[in-house]
């Protein structure tokens, strides 16, 4: 066999294997939307877990009027944006210094914001909720978002964009008499922004979707989040949950980021192969 066809060969095989692996991880996303779909008194039982006699879509307006759900994406929304702006700021200066200056400890500090990212989140669950209810913050989204003000991912993330730009460039900046915020500003943020992007598409995506925490820390629907209010649709029922209901609800939570992924893929794609994260 020649090389090119060798090639060929090793290229439809890749194909194939993408192929079966993105079919193996649609299945549950299609099971679900077929699920949603279901009448809520047409039981899923063996041999009949697909599709049923009718599809409807009175799940989801069931779904709807039976939590406030636009109550739950404004407070979902807050809760993003608010996170992910207290970052970019916090990860940004602290990958500046990390990156510019010169001090003490400098190594022994990053590598300590590194051991963070080996600590589990469930470790820090009663520790955060001590501090929470001793600043009175509990049930609010303020209290959600605390514990993630400060990125250590994101540290690292921007401090390796920030190392590659090339240090002649700084000290020309630096001689021409630029302030720090004005070397930050316009030598090294400039050339790293497919990392800042790709690094607040992760942020947003975890904490769209973070459960645990906010169900600890929250109590009423004036501050919880979307995932949190899925936990009324898995107490319905006295015989067992109500899938078809169940599952019209988590498509209400994650379609949105669904919706937007396919509409800006390349874009998301882009972002995180600039940024060389994998």
């Amino acid at each position: 066999m020649s090389n090119k066809l060798r090639i060929r060969a090793g290229q439809l095989g890749a194909n194939f294997l993408t192929l079966g692996l993105s079919l193996l991880w649609l299945t549950p996303v299609f099971w679900t939307l077929i699920a949603s779909l279901r009448p809520a008194d047409d039981p899923l039982g063996r041999g009949n877990v697909w599709f049923g006699y009718t599809l409807t879509l009175a799940n989801y307006w069931r779904a709807w009027s039976m939590a406030p759900f636009g109550e739950y994406y404004l407070n979902t929304i807050s809760l993003v944006l608010m996170i992910l702006g207290v970052q970019l700021v916090t990860v940004t200066i602290a990958a500046f210094a990390f990156t510019h200056y010169q001090f003490t400890g400098k190594k022994a500090l990053f590598f300590f914001i590194l051991l963070q990212m080996m600590i589990p989140t469930s470790a820090l669950l009663a520790p955060n909720f001590s501090t929470i209810s001793k600043l009175g913050l509990f049930d609010t989204l303020l209290a959600i978002g605390i514990p993630y003000f400060g990125s250590a991912f994101g540290t690292f993330l921007l401090r390796q964009a920030f190392l590659e730009v090339p240090r002649d460039l700084v000290d020309a900046g630096t001689i021409d008499g630029c302030s720090w915020w004005q070397l930050l500003w316009h030598i090294y943020l400039p050339p790293s922004f497919p990392t800042l992007i790709a690094f607040g598409l992760s942020s947003v995506i975890w904490h769209w979707n973070e459960f645990l925490w906010p169900l600890i820390v929250t109590n009423s629907t004036s501050s919880r989040p979307l995932t949190t209010g899925l936990v009324r649709f898995t107490q319905l029922g006295e015989i067992g949950a109500q899938w078809s209901l169940l599952t019209a609800a988590t498509l209400l939570v994650v379609g949105p980021l669904f919706i937007i992924f396919l509409i800006f893929q390349r874009r998301f794609i882009q972002s995180f192969v600039h940024s060389g994260l994998k």
